[in-house]
């Protein structure tokens, strides 16, 4: 057998030996522009060779800290022990039989683990998928053949995925829906409870968000037609925004006492990056349905719903699957993905990783006044950026700060609606010397501006 070279082992380091990108990601770039779609683009174009722990370490001998996690997903970190062990023990096994065809202990398994860890003592079940968008979608399916509704809503600022149906319950529009209508219809979007940016200040966010949306249904859809209201319980592409603080119950309630199925979208948020298995429960909330993905397989593709099973079994046998769905070597993945959060508590990691990040960037936000808000959970962070002495979005400094970061070797990542926010997403076994030299990083980045 090969020897792994990357994973827990790799020097925990940052280096910079080439500028950023080097030689052979330049080569390597010019290569995928002749045989890949131009709209598959990359945040930072060099090019991976091995990564592990908190870092990444590129074709030309580069290593950079890692604050992004492939988007989320390799929680706990690349190439965990592991997920390895338990992957490869699979793939010696057998690759697929299609679990719809001839199914496997593992499948169940995943289901066993998903049931005992979300929200909820209810009996719950579970049905397995390929990416976040599916799940998404599926949940849809599901809400639908429960309720024998048609309306969803969703919310300002929500990102639920790139599929026809996806792109019509996702709220921006560049990149991820220009030009690519029409969008599946019966989707209606309601106002956020977006704390910094509401207009009669943070202490009224809650409130008066819910009532809004509690209005708008009621008048402008019909509560007696929605099948499904859809929320991520701390918003990703939207800018990692944390709706104010009894909004979500208020929801939840509304949704309850009208028959509507409460879906949570846990794919960036679940799996211990707020601190806890998922970020719903910081307010105590049981949602109906709980769709997850990217942490859930240490980097190997599979997703989930789960939910109540009265509400899981709603949908007709063979209504749920497709042919990858629940894959043997991604369910085992899963399993050790799940086993290294347990054994190494990486809730309590990411709550650690949170006060670091938050006092280094609290004081960073008294020095620059373009830090309009330091906010998230876990280790999930980020700050929005505004033009100094008011609330307008400042994505130009956002795109100047990411740049300057990656060339000292540091990923970081942009989002939010505006564009005008830097997301933080580190690993969360990343060592707190590369996690603090990460900041220095970024600091510095502040002062060229």
């Amino acid at each position: 057998m090969t020897e792994l070279s990357g994973g827990p082992a790799l020097p925990q380091e940052r280096r910079v030996v080439t500028a950023i990108p080097g030689p052979k990601s330049q080569e390597l770039w010019a290569r995928k522009q002749e045989t890949v779609a131009a709209g598959v683009g990359a945040v930072l174009p060099v090019f991976v060779k091995r990564a592990g722990g908190g870092v990444l370490e590129d074709v030309d001998g580069n290593s950079l800290i890692d604050f992004g996690s492939g988007i989320a997903v390799t929680s706990v970190g690349n190439s965990a022990e592991a997920v390895v062990r338990r992957a490869t023990a699979q793939l010696a096994d057998f690759t697929h039989t299609c679990a719809m065809v001839t199914p496997y202990e593992s499948y169940v398994e995943v289901c066993e683990q998903l049931a005992e860890l979300t929200p909820g003592d209810h009996a719950k079940k579970s049905a397995l998928f390929n990416s976040g968008a599916e799940a998404v979608e599926n949940a849809v399916k599901i809400a639908r053949a429960y309720t024998k509704r048609q309306a969803v809503v969703v919310f300002d600022h929500g990102y639920h995925g790139r599929t026809n149906l996806t792109m019509a319950l996702t709220a921006k529009n560049m990149p991820y829906k220009h030009g690519f209508g029409p969008f599946a219809p019966e989707v209606y979007r309601v106002p956020l409870a977006y704390p910094y940016r509401w207009l009669t200040g943070p202490e009224n966010c809650a409130q008066e968000a819910a009532d809004q949306v509690i209005t708008q249904i009621t008048k402008q859809i019909g509560a007696e037609n929605v099948a499904a209201i859809i929320i991520e319980p701390v918003l990703g592409e939207g800018g990692f925004i944390e709706p104010a603080k009894g909004f979500l119950p208020a929801i939840a309630n509304f949704a309850k006492e009208n028959g509507i199925v409460f879906v949570a979208d846990e794919i960036q948020s679940g799996f211990c990056r707020t601190g806890q298995w998922f970020a719903c429960e910081d307010e105590g909330v049981v949602p109906d349905l709980i769709t997850t993905a990217k942490g859930i397989a240490g980097g190997l593709p599979l997703a989930a719903v789960t939910g109540r099973a009265e509400i899981m079994d709603a949908a007709h046998a063979g209504g749920l699957g497709g042919t990858y769905g629940g894959n043997p070597v991604a369910c085992a993945a899963a399993l050790g993905s799940i086993e290294t959060m347990r054994e190494l508590d990486l809730n309590a990691k990411a709550k650690h990783i949170e006060e670091v990040m938050k006092g280094r960037l609290n004081a960073m936000q008294e020095k620059y006044d373009i830090i309009g808000e330091v906010r998230g959970r876990g280790a999930m962070i980020a700050i929005e950026l505004v033009k100094s002495g008011s609330k307008d979005p400042n994505p130009e400094a956002t795109g100047a700060l990411a740049k300057a970061c990656h060339q000292e070797g540091l990923l970081v990542l942009t989002t939010g609606t505006f564009g005008n926010v830097l997301r933080f997403l580190p690993p969360l076994v990343i060592g707190d010397d590369l996690l603090n030299e990460g900041l220095d990083i970024l600091e510095a980045a502040f002062g060229t501006l």
